[in-house]
């Protein structure tokens, strides 16, 4: 293989896992479809009243339709981009997102995040940790998340303006909690 084509593929194989069956999000409704896209993705979820973080796709637990809710998503290291976010869009109960070393997610995604009508309503705690596509730009469009009480930023190499980001955002949203560990 010539150097760069490996990249090429798995680019090529995350676009596919990434791309939104709507089909299957009427067949199994949205937390189903969306625990397949996560978990394809390489990324783990958490449902309504369980400890457990479910990782297998192969062991992901059948049911009544709507039975098992997306409480928690843990992204890390996961290949989740942009074009799938239209998942989101169904999951109700989701309270707690950590996007972790996430080659893919940038300043849209953020966006598209806080936009997600469900997760303004639902989302408490975020953390963005590692992601270098992330700038000012993504963070400042979490103001839209109105019911977020807890944000934690980390190594972000792609935000400048610290303190306006952040003064703006603390008076967008009064009640958040905002925890920054970043150079």
């Amino acid at each position: 293989l010539p150097p760069g084509s490996c990249r090429a593929f798995w680019g090529w194989l995350n676009a596919v896992f990434n791309k939104v069956d709507h089909e299957r999000i009427r067949a199994v409704g949205p937390d189903r479809a969306a625990s397949e896209w996560l978990l394809r993705c390489g990324a783990l979820v958490r449902y309504q009243g369980s400890p457990k973080w479910q990782q297998d796709y192969n062991g992901l637990p059948t049911g009544p339709l709507g039975k098992y809710k997306i409480e928690a998503i843990d992204a890390t290291d996961s290949c989740i981009m942009y074009r799938g976010f239209d998942y989101l869009d169904g999951l109700e109960h989701v309270t707690d997102i950590k996007l972790e070393k996430c080659m893919y997610i940038q300043d849209e995604c953020l966006q598209r995040l806080s936009e997600t009508n469900n997760l303004q309503k639902s989302l408490q705690q975020l953390k963005i940790i590692s992601c270098g596509n992330v700038t000012d730009k993504g963070v400042l469009a979490l103001h839209k998340l109105t019911n977020l009480e807890y944000l934690y930023l980390s190594d972000l190499p792609g935000i400048r303006e610290k303190e306006t980001t952040f003064r703006v955002l603390q008076q967008a949203l009064p009640n958040l909690e905002l925890e920054l560990d970043l150079e």
